[in-house]
Order: C-alpha cells, then structure tokens, then sequence
C-alpha cells in the first residue's frame, strides 16, 4: 500500500474556504493563513497523513516563517520568484513514485492536468475542506461518545461494600439524629 503525501496550495484554500476567505476580504491574510494552518493541523493529527503546505512567496509580508514551528507539518514559503504552483509542481513530480501517492489540494485547473500528468490525484478546495469538516465533527462525535461512556461508568451500580459502609453511615446518622 503506498503511503499517501497530500500537498496543499494554501492560498488556492484560503480563496475557496469561505470563512478563509471572509478574513482575507477583511484585510486579516496573517489570520487566514494561521486559521487554515490550525484547521489542517487537526486534520493531519486524525487522520495521520503526511502533508506539505505550500504558500506563495508573493503574498508575503516579511518573512513569516514563525508557522514552521507552530504546527506539526512541512510549511513551504516560495522563494519570490517562484510561484506555489510551479513549487508544487515539481515537488509532485519528485515525490510521486511506486511508495507514495502524492495528492496536491487545488482548485487551480491548469495545475491539475500537471498533477495528473506526474501521476498524482487532485482535491478541490472545498471537497478537502468538506472532509476536514467531517474529520472534526467525526473527531467530536467520538469524543462525546467517550465522555458519556465514562459518565455512565461512574454512574453505575455501586458495589455491594459501597452499599454497606453507605447503609452502615444512614444508621449512625439516623441513631445520632434520635
């Protein structure tokens, strides 16, 4: 089974995922970028697949490389010449082989047919954002499914000494009350 290598163009998400989107519209690019990379960190947490994260160089103020170790992922700044899609590009070329399958995350229709030509599969922005969704709510559901277990656990029936010493301390307070 090959092991799965999914490569994101972070500004082709930014620009699809709405609530992305509405930051970037409102002048807030730095908090889109740190929401996107928060959301995709959770997403790689559960369901445990190598990722790179590849953000054009051309929108960067500075130099913002204080992601990299922020998140447990590979962050890529390209150098400002070079645009994400001809960094990923490459890089899917590189990485596709007989043990990986490189999936590249983009709306971006001239980009997909040199993904599929290099061998690897594409994601649209919104299906990756639909499945990272659904990873959390999953994540959630699972989580409240625990809690309940161990609440139910707790509340189960005491034990029989747990019901003696309990009847033992009712008579001592019932004969000290009389």
């Amino acid at each position: 089974m090959k092991e799965e290598l999914l490569i994101v163009d972070a500004y082709n998400m930014i620009g699809n995922w709405p609530h992305l989107t509405k930051l970037k519209l409102a002048d807030r690019l730095e908090d889109a970028r740190d929401e996107l990379l928060s959301e995709l960190a959770e997403y790689k947490k559960y369901q445990d697949v190598n990722m790179i994260v590849v953000f054009d160089a051309m929108y960067v103020p500075g130099n913002s490389k204080s992601f990299i170790n922020k998140y447990d992922m590979e962050i890529v700044w390209t150098s400002k010449d070079q645009t994400a899609d001809s960094y990923i590009e490459a890089l899917a070329r590189r990485k596709q082989d007989r043990f990986t399958q490189v999936v590249v995350a983009t709306s971006d229709q001239a980009e997909q047919w040199t993904i599929f030509a290099a061998g690897a599969l594409r994601i649209p922005a919104r299906e990756l954002l639909a499945d990272v969704q659904r990873t959390k709510k999953d994540v959630e559901i699972e989580a409240q499914k625990i809690t309940d277990q161990s609440l139910v656990a707790r509340r189960g029936r005491l034990k029989p000494e747990q019901l003696r010493a309990l009847e033992r301390l009712r008579d001592r307070l019932s004969n000290e009350g009389h």
